[in-house]
């Protein structure tokens, strides 16, 4: 696991601990869960100085072995500094390495120029192993570690249920489908997660361009109005719609960022991308729906298209409400 230069202006700082990061999703290779060693998030999140301006914002990972509990109300002098953790190794023998280093070791040159760049995302399979959906293990850790509450954990294993026997093949997935939307009134749900929109594969989607900017309030379209944007592989220009973002449909948030580049987990080469996409504050991945890495800890911001979003003009509580319900 990385220890990256972007890490360093939290050293010697108090610091709350956000989630228990004993899994996360990989999506290096096709998406699957993996099983991380003594991990935690902070409220942290890269800001990509040393890697290109990359946008992503990802949550960061923090060894224990990097960190010390906090005892005192008060700034702790006795936490290490930024050198303590760099050179903080198991082995008296090894002389860890320098803040140059760190920062070279972010990325590689190619013959061409091009920069490949490392970081803790580009390198999770890595510092990983697997974990399989089936080991139950993991659900118990999620409710014990406090990173997810015994009721979502109950309507998590629920949907994954009705969810893979939709999809058995047994002719019955239409109707489950259909009944799903037809009683979702009683957990106040949505249509159902998985939808994909009419527009033919291939043909033009909709846009909008609204220049949202950081601060300002928009309001999440609703999940029917968002579908009537997508072709029939769930895309629009070329962005797919996840199920993790209709649990934010219908809730007002406040503009985070508009982004335009972010590395590509996969290659390490930085992807500039056609069009910008906007992230809100507090709105990410919860892996509510996604059966091989349920309640992944990993919080990954969720990308919205413009034509997603409304300008909300006036906003009077000052702060974004997230409305998504418990379904």
């Amino acid at each position: 696991m990385p220890f990256m230069p972007e890490m360093l202006s939290f050293c010697g700082r108090r610091l709350q601990v956000f989630k228990r990061a004993h899994k996360t999703c990989d999506t290096v290779f096709p998406v699957r869960g993996r099983r991380v060693d003594r991990t935690i998030h902070l409220s942290t999140r890269c800001d990509g100085a040393a890697h290109g301006d990359c946008q992503a914002g990802c949550l960061i990972f923090w060894k224990e072995a990097w960190l010390k509990p906090a005892t005192a109300m008060v700034e702790d002098q006795a936490v290490k500094s930024s050198r303590q953790v760099i050179e903080n190794t198991d082995s008296p023998s090894q002389t860890g390495c320098t803040e140059s280093q760190l920062y070279a070791n972010a990325q590689n040159v190619d013959p061409d120029g091009t920069p490949t760049y490392v970081c803790q995302a580009t390198r999770l399979p890595y510092a990983t192993t697997a974990l399989s959906w089936w080991e139950y293990g993991q659900y118990l850790e999620d409710f014990l570690s406090g990173n997810v509450s015994l009721w979502r954990i109950c309507q998590g294993s629920l949907y994954s249920m009705y969810f893979n026997l939709s999809n058995a093949g047994i002719g019955i997935g239409a109707g489950m489908r259909w009944l799903y939307e037809g009683l979702s009134w009683l957990w106040r749900g949505s249509l159902w997660p998985r939808r994909m929109g009419s527009i033919p594969r291939g043909g033009p989607t909709p846009t909008k361009a609204l220049n949202l900017q950081p601060g300002e309030f928009v309001r999440v379209k609703s999940h029917k109005e968002i579908l009537l944007t997508l072709d029939s592989e769930g895309k629009n220009r070329g962005m797919g719609w996840d199920a993790e973002l209709v649990p934010y449909c219908g809730g007002t948030f406040r503009v985070l960022d508009r982004v335009n580049r972010i590395i590509n987990e996969r290659t390490g080469k930085m992807m500039e991308m056609k069009t910008p996409c906007i992230i809100l504050d507090s709105v990410y991945c919860e892996s509510r729906y996604s059966e091989c890495r349920m309640f992944c800890p990993r919080s990954i911001y969720s990308y919205w298209r413009e034509i997603w979003l409304e300008r909300v003009d006036s906003y009077k509580s000052g702060a974004a409400t997230n409305t998504a319900t418990d379904r």
